[in-house]
């Protein structure tokens, strides 16, 4: 039986991401990259992806938290003979050497909680996908796995016989296990565990206390900016849109991708939402990453990286059971192939801080205004191409509404930028093109129904146009925006407050699950015309949509309210964050508390 991934937490450094499930199985760990193979990886194959749990015998019950205002999970569990224990989850991540330290370290801390439980540590990481057993290798006091370009090394104070035999022992006093990649920990194993736990927590807590969240679902948005954070890859930049694949969008779709990529556009939303809350190292180092970026024949961005910068690999089918036994498992994902030409808009609105936020310390670059050019030349030589769009379909091309919108707000960015640094010539450019984006824009509004179309010449309604009216295109306090606004409710709205991209078949038929963030953007929209109190009640209704910890999915069944998609999904919580702060804006009223 499959585990249920949406039962389970998330720790990281920035270097890598792990899910604990609540049974205290690491149900999903890639290393040494978040694009890797999985070493522990049961939540697509129960059999072939190993297990690192730590559990007790007979019955038993488990809850999960995590310490406040940190990415430190802690999973309780009660036996059926009253004795508990905890176990706490981390990956080291502080300051160092005026650095941050976040080594492929992960950490575990066995405490007995209450008697004196019997518990059993199961360690079997796995290695290309679950095709390589790894041979372990005893030492000391550590067991080494090698099978792999580097070896996997866990050191504890449990017998490594108790270990490898899996065998039930009486926790008497508390253990560590501490699991590397590549490198040994080379130092006093309880010591070193402690100090980098309460290193860890410390950190993490001053993140928090610098940022600039207000009262307004304090605690929901300190979760998802915590959720987010550790979707970055610091060594480069790179955001990517979750750190899982093929978890499908609903039982039996077959749309099941893999998300451990970056990209452009989801990258841009993250962004928007760090900036919100006051943080912007994201963004410098997601301005280096750009910088570095190729780009294909011609100057054209591809919609989505790997967490280096290459965009030349493929998608490929694995051999696994999957989640639940949904197939096809995918590694790779073929949307990099895509023209989706929202792209640029989305890349220019990223540069835009480094312009207009004062907290940037930027002495002009000299080569700003080709920079600034080179976009805006994709922009004009796609601005009246077909592309496969924000929802990217496979095997459709229209000339979608969403992508001008971007192109038109990238203009918009670039009119601002020309004029700090004083080109003429590029601002007269960006006017140009802004006015001509605005054109197609305008092509895909239908008279009679009062509504902007999913592209020019369909007749289909789509959730991404909600953000014509949040992107002030259309203006808010307009009886054309009111009207667009009621229009897409009335097509796509599901039950409490949860809302279809489209309701139209696609390359993969007729889609059956919600997509949370479209639910968030239609809050935004509400609250941007002024319909506040029900953006507040359909806020309230989506956070019931929210795991034990308060993570997101990518979709929800809308009949049962079942969580669906890669998890926990970035966009979900951009869309939370982005609502929140857009309703306390409107509210006028940063002290207002739920």
């Amino acid at each position: 039986m499959a585990r249920h991934i949406y039962e389970s937490g998330i720790i990281g450094n920035c270097g890598f991401l792990a899910h604990i499930h609540k049974d205290t199985n690491v149900s999903w760990l890639c290393w040494p990259r978040f694009d890797s193979s999985f070493v522990f990886g049961s939540l697509l194959d129960t059999k072939r992806g190993g297990e690192f749990s730590i559990q007790p015998q007979g019955n038993w019950t488990s809850s999960q938290r995590y310490i406040e205002n940190t990415n430190v999970l802690v999973t309780e569990v009660q036996c059926e003979d009253g004795s508990r224990y905890k176990v706490t989850d981390f990956a080291p991540r502080f300051r160092l050497y005026d650095r941050y330290f976040r080594p492929l370290m992960f950490i575990r801390k066995i405490e007995q909680v209450e008697g004196s439980p019997k518990i059993k540590v199961s360690c079997r990481p796995v290695g290309d996908y679950g095709k390589t057993i790894l041979t372990p290798l005893q030492g000391s006091n550590h067991i080494e796995f090698v099978g792999l370009e580097r070896p996997l090394r866990l050191t504890s104070n449990v017998s490594t016989n108790f270990i490898l035999d899996e065998q039930h022992f009486v926790l008497n006093e508390t253990k560590y296990l501490v699991l590397t990649y590549g490198l040994p920990l080379e130092a006093p194993l309880l010591t070193t565990a402690e100090d980098f736990l309460t290193r860890t927590i410390a950190y993490w807590r001053g993140w928090i206390k610098n940022t600039g969240i207000g009262n307004f679902y304090q605690s929901q948005v300190i979760r998802s900016s915590l959720a987010l954070k550790i979707h970055q890859y610091e060594d480069t930049g790179a955001i990517i849109a979750a750190s899982t694949t093929s978890l499908p969008e609903y039982d039996g779709s077959g749309r099941n991708w893999d998300y451990r990529y970056c990209w452009l556009r989801d990258a841009y939303y993250i962004l928007n939402a760090f900036n919100n809350i006051g943080h912007f190292e994201e963004g410098e180092q997601y301005f280096h990453f750009i910088a570095n970026l190729p780009t294909r024949e011609g100057g054209r961005y591809n919609p989505l990286y790997t967490i280096t910068g290459n965009a030349d690999f493929k998608e490929k089918i694995l051999d696994l059971e999957g989640y639940k036994g949904n197939k096809p498992v995918r590694v790779g994902n073929q949307a990099v192939e895509h023209i989706q030409n929202d792209t640029y808009g989305q890349v220019m609105l990223s540069l835009l801080p480094l312009y207009t936020d004062r907290r940037f310390i930027f002495e002009e670059r000299q080569d700003s205004s080709r920079w600034i050019n080179e976009i805006l030349t994709q922009i004009e030589a796609t601005i009246d191409e077909a592309d496969a769009g924000i929802w990217e379909f496979r095997t459709l091309a229209h000339h979608h509404c969403y992508t001008n919108l971007f192109q038109w707000a990238g203009c918009k960015a670039a009119i601002k930028m020309a004029r700090h640094i004083g080109d003429e010539h590029l601002l007269e450019r960006a006017i140009k093109l802004m006015h001509q984006a605005a054109a197609r824009i305008e092509s895909c509004y239908d008279e009679k129904r009062k509504v902007y179309t999913m592209a020019d010449g369909i007749e289909a309604l789509d959730a991404s146009t909600l953000q014509l009216i949040m992107m002030h295109y259309l203006d808010p306090s307009s009886q054309r925006a009111r009207d667009h606004l009621s229009a897409v409710e009335k097509e796509l709205k599901a039950e409490h407050g949860l809302f279809y991209r489209y309701v139209v078949a696609d390359d993969f038929g007729k889609p059956k699950t919600t997509f949370l963030i479209t639910a968030f953007w239609y809050v935004e929209a509400l609250a941007c015309v002024g319909r506040v109190e029900e953006a507040i009640e359909n806020f309230n209704n989506l956070l019931r949509f929210t795991n034990h910890l308060g993570l997101l999915s990518e979709d929800v069944d809308a009949q049962d309210g079942s969580q669906w998609g890669n998890f926990p999904q970035a966009y979900s919580h951009v869309g939370l964050m982005n609502a929140a702060y857009r309703i306390a804006k409107k509210l006028d009223y940063p002290g207002f508390i739920e």
